[in-house]
């Protein structure tokens, strides 16, 4: 079995290189460096002597797709651009916005993070521009905005599909002339902010079906920067498990010394739905179920389970025609009603469907029901009406030769 070390050398090579694109041109400001981009630092790190204390390398990976956004920020950095990230979940939308931040001339100003999504409509708006005492029901003191204190700085807006279109206007109003007034004040404040936003829906989409303001839209994605999912760079993750279990397991005490060469394969074949986060979290739940000193393939059972669901959806969401699709949720109706068309239980109630509407439809189709249909048939075994053991006697209705009977002794 081929073992790989967890301080590999060649890895550390690799690691200790990574950053070298924040060196190939100047900076604005030459103070400005990523913790990742510190060859003494990720030493540290591999050395997991300090880990504690040296804290994560932020960015980690030495792939194409990778390199062609770092060598964005690096050329957007020094500018006054408003940046707009966008990718799926997991993919580091924040450690580019903070390497942005990092590597431009505001890096000494404050950096100011907001989830629009995490914090209710109603309070959005006096968590960006502040409010005065009094400005609402609660307002007891005056509350300094998030605009106000990115003054000098970078404000980063996470999530900004998720703002309400009502708030929309006067973040553009913001953005374009850089003046604001706190809820219940007429006073106008003037700010000098960088601002910088993430999202992972579309919004193209979203200002088609009028839930973005276009106008808004346009003023955010001067510079958009778009970030590859972890599957387009496959070529990533074996830096990525380094410097995650490096981190584990300096941080649980373990005792790992390496990885197996299947347990990367196994890796290399999942989908990575969630991203970076997953293989992080995938990474930490390996470390806590291992017993030994190398982690080895197949994965825990949770990575295979992952596996098939996203080859099964992946299968569900193959194209179909219209046709395809109206037979296939039809006999699944069938099936769950044995078969019967009719009746309030029946298949057509069920679909919202008149009973001859979805009898012509099933003909349309080539829908059978008849005995070489492959939808359960309920068998009912025949009851005699009359004589021992019929129904009329099992519900103790007298038969008709019963009653002549009765009649006839009368």
């Amino acid at each position: 079995m081929c073992v790989e070390s967890i301080g590999d050398e060649g890895e550390e090579q690799r690691m200790t290189t990574q950053a070298s694109w924040a060196r190939e041109v100047p900076a604005v400001n030459h103070n400005a460096s990523f913790e990742m981009s510190d060859a003494t630092s990720a030493k540290v790190v591999l050395d997991g002597n300090e880990l504690y204390d040296s804290g994560l390398p932020r960015i980690v990976g030495n792939s194409a797709a990778l390199r062609r956004v770092l060598s964005m920020v690096r050329l957007v950095a020094p500018t006054e651009a408003t940046v707009l990230i966008y990718g799926e979940t997991g993919t580091g939308k924040e450690l580019i916005a903070e390497a942005i931040h990092k590597c431009s001339d505001r890096s000494n100003g404050p950096y100011v993070k907001v989830n629009c999504s995490a914090i209710p409509s109603g309070l959005l708006e006096s968590e960006l521009f502040g409010h005065e005492r009094g400005a609402y029901t609660g307002a007891f003191t005056r509350s300094i905005g998030r605009f106000e204190r990115a003054d000098k700085g970078t404000l980063f807006l996470d999530e900004i599909g998720d703002i309400p279109l009502e708030l929309q206007p006067k973040l553009l109003r913001v953005l374009q002339e850089r003046q604001f007034e706190r809820l219940g004040s007429s006073a106008t404040i003037h700010t000098d902010v960088r601002v910088v936003c993430a999202t992972h829906r579309n919004l193209v989409e979203m200002v088609d079906e009028r839930q973005f303001r276009a106008d808004l839209f346009y003023r955010l994605s001067v510079f958009p920067i778009e970030l590859p999912p972890l599957r387009n760079r496959p070529e990533d993750i074996r830096s990525l498990v380094h410097h995650f279990a490096k981190y584990y397991v300096a941080r649980m005490r373990k005792r790992i010394t390496g990885f197996s060469e299947d347990f990367f394969v196994a890796l290399a074949r999942h989908s990575w739905p969630g991203n970076v986060r997953e293989l992080q979290n995938f990474i930490e739940r390996s470390i806590i179920l291992s017993t030994g000193v190398v982690l080895h393939g197949p994965p825990p059972p949770e990575l295979n389970h992952i596996t098939l669901d996203c080859l099964k959806s992946s299968r569900a969401s193959s194209p179909v025609s219209l046709a395809q699709a109206q037979a296939s949720h039809i006999v699944q109706t069938l099936q769950q009603t044995e078969g019967v068309v009719g009746g309030p239980n029946g298949a057509a109630a069920r679909l919202g469907l008149p009973r001859t509407t979805l009898m012509a439809k099933m003909k349309r189709l080539g829908i059978n029901r008849g005995p070489r249909s492959a939808l359960p048939v309920r068998i009912v075994a025949p009851v005699p009406i009359t004589g021992k053991g019929s129904a009329a006697e099992a519900l103790g209705v007298p038969t008709l030769q019963n009653r002549k009977t009765e009649v006839d002794e009368q």
